[in-house]
């Protein structure tokens, strides 16, 4: 095995720093839409701060820039540790940094200005397409390099779930990004209508299922042992979780095209499927959950085995509310409406983003030599701050979500509508008022965040951490 100072840390730090700068991007974009959702006049008739032009941007900051950073730092870090080998290909890792900063810097640049493929998640123009794969290869070329020259006899289950997460986004990328040029910025699909569709969500729900869940639970089934102290409570269910995960996940799709064009077997395969999805999602909840067991004292003193738990709970919930979501007669009732948006922010915030927090403060200490991060306390403001602005957030959208459902769908006697789209709208502004204070909420708790590590990896000597317990290697 070899010592710390043979791994390559420096590309693992880059990214863990733009993990926190790109949060605060990303949820700060956020903020501003959702305030726009109270007051439209935010915009200030200027295009490019239109909702519609910054709504995208927020979705590509949070998922691809926070997020992705996220994985890249924790993948890179990970892999090294488990298989016991330096990081294969020092300027490959660090390219793979550097483009997909140039990646997002180009989201910045195009979204807010118009230059789009309007397609969900996908919405990014042709020429980044292009960078996004040839970074994509080199991370994959890295990370299954790195594996190659293990020095363990097995693969860690971390690994497999990084590993699925990298070589499917590859394939959903490139399938549903494939299109014909006509200018730089401009460029037409290869499929067209119903097939466009079920391509775009077949990427999009699996994107989802790989991007945003794949990816993180290699991060779990790392951090979460570690912080707790104790080896992941079952390898065999972890196993069991991989392979039915990566089964079912990519045929689930369709369940976001109920009543549309779709033929209605395809959206009842979407379903059946969407439905089995939740006994793996769960085997991998209950697994990090019950890693826990003889260690729950911890809680009390450890706020980053809080933030870790607390993304299991929601993690199980949202792949709870999912399936649910997706049969076709409480469907008739949720499409298109703002439980949508409570669902997924209750998978991006409270699933994807806390378990990310927790990580990065894992890491912070360990990647600057540091016992600790400058102060615990902060990160108890952090986690209370945070959880009560996702409570908040995912309630009132799931309020208004239902109620906005009832009203559409209400009809007189006389086979007219009860309401009109504008009194359901109506009702539901002060739902968003809600939204927009869990939001300013989280993306304070980010702010938090960002001067913790900012005062953790300045010189030691300028530093005064809190008490803690010190970080373990």
């Amino acid at each position: 095995m070899q010592t710390p100072a043979a791994y390559n840390d420096r590309v693992v730090r880059q990214f863990t720093i733009m993990t926190v700068v790109w949060g605060i991007v990303g949820m700060l974009v956020g903020v501003i839409i959702a305030a726009q959702l109270l007051w439209p006049a935010l915009n200030f008739d200027i295009p490019w701060l239109t909702y519609s032009r910054l709504r995208p941007l927020h979705t590509n900051a949070v998922i691809f820039a926070f997020g992705g950073s996220a994985l890249f730092a924790t993948s890179y870090y990970v892999v090294q540790r488990t298989c016991g080998v330096r990081l294969m290909g020092d300027r490959l890792a660090a390219f793979t940094f550097w483009g997909w900063q140039v990646v997002i810097v180009g989201a910045i640049f195009t979204l807010p200005f118009g230059y789009t493929q309007s397609k969900e998640y996908a919405e990014l123009i042709w020429p980044l397409d292009v960078l996004i794969t040839i970074v994509w290869v080199a991370y994959a070329v890295s990370f299954f390099g790195t594996i190659l020259r293990r020095r363990t006899k097995h693969i860690y289950v971390a690994n497999w779930f990084y590993g699925a997460f990298i070589v499917a986004v590859a394939m959903l990328h490139i399938v549903n990004s494939l299109a014909i040029p006509t200018s730089l910025t401009q460029s037409y699909p290869v499929y067209a209508g119903a097939v466009d569709a079920m391509v775009q969500w077949w990427y999009g729900h699996n994107a989802v299922g790989f991007f945003l869940t794949a990816g993180f639970l290699g991060m779990m089934y790392y951090f979460v042992p570690k912080q707790a102290g104790r080896p992941i409570y079952s390898y065999r269910l972890s196993v069991v979780h991989f392979w039915a995960l990566i089964s079912i996940y990519m045929w689930a799709g369709p369940h976001h095209l109920h009543w549309t064009a779709l033929p209605e077997w395809t959206q009842s395969v979407g379903m059946v499927f969407s439905l089995i999805l939740l006994a793996p999602s769960w085997g991998g909840m209950i697994n990090g959950i019950m890693t826990l067991s003889g260690a729950w004292h911890k809680l009390r003193d450890d706020p980053i085995i809080r933030f870790l738990v607390v993304s299991l709970s929601f993690y199980g919930m949202s792949t709870f509310e999912g399936p649910m979501m997706a049969i076709r007669t409480v469907n008739a009732l949720s499409h298109y409406t703002d439980w949508t948006i409570g669902h997924v922010h209750s998978g991006a915030l409270g699933w994807v983003a806390f378990i990310t927090i927790g990580s990065v403060y894992m890491l912070v200490p360990r990647l600057f030599n540091r016992e600790q991060m400058y102060s615990v306390p902060l990160i108890n403001v952090h986690f209370w701050v945070s959880t009560i602005g996702v409570v908040l957030y995912i309630a009132s959208m799931w309020i208004a979500g239902v109620m906005q459902g009832l009203m559409w769908r209400a009809v007189n006697d006389d086979g007219t509508l009860t309401y009109s789209f504008i009194e359901s709208l109506s009702a539901t502004y002060p739902y968003y008022a809600v939204r927009l204070l869990g939001g300013l909420l989280f993306f304070a708790g980010m702010l938090i965040m960002a001067y913790n590590v900012w005062r953790t990896i300045r010189p030691v000597e300028a530093s005064s951490p809190a008490t803690a317990p010190a970080a373990s290697a």
